[in-house]
C-alpha cells in the first residue's frame, strides 16, 4: 500500500488530470505493444498493483517508474525537455521584466535627466 502524501494531496486539477493523461498514454503504449500488465511490470522492475497505478495517473507513484515506463517506449529522450529552460515562458516573462526595471532605474539616474533651459554637466 503506497504511503499517503502531502503533495499528492494538494496537486492542482490541471496537473492531476496531464497525470491522468500521461497514465493513459502509458497503458495505450503498453497495450499497442501487446504486453500483459505481469510483463510490462516485470520489465520495469515493479508491482502490478504499482503499474495499475501510473496507468492511472496516480501522482503518488515515483517519477522513476513513469521515466522507465517511457523508457521502454523509446521517448525517455523528452523528459528533459518538460522542463527545459526555453519552454519555461514564465521564467523567461520575469527575465525580461527584469532587464525593463533595470533599464528603467538606470535612465532615472540623477544627473543623466536633461532638463529644459539646463545644460547636461556629463557631457561637458
Amino acid at each position: 500500500m503506497p504511503k499517503p502524501s502531502l503533495a499528492a494531496d494538494q496537486l492542482p486539477a490541471s496537473a492531476a488530470k496531464a497525470l491522468r493523461d500521461l497514465g493513459e498514454n502509458l497503458a495505450l503504449a503498453r497495450q499497442r505493444r501487446k504486453e500483459s500488465l505481469r510483463a510490462w511490470a516485470s520489465r520495469m522492475a515493479v508491482s502490478v498493483p504499482t503499474l495499475i497505478r501510473m496507468e492511472k495517473g496516480d501522482p503518488s507513484v515515483g517519477m522513476g517508474v513513469y521515466a522507465t515506463a517511457l523508457w521502454l517506449m523509446g521517448r525517455h529522450a523528452a523528459l528533459p525537455e518538460v522542463a527545459a529552460p526555453a519552454q519555461d515562458l514564465n521564467a523567461l516573462e520575469q527575465d525580461i521584466e527584469a532587464v525593463r526595471q533595470r533599464s528603467r532605474r538606470m535612465s532615472r539616474r540623477p544627473g543623466d535627466v536633461l532638463r529644459p533651459g539646463s545644460v547636461n554637466s556629463n557631457t561637458a
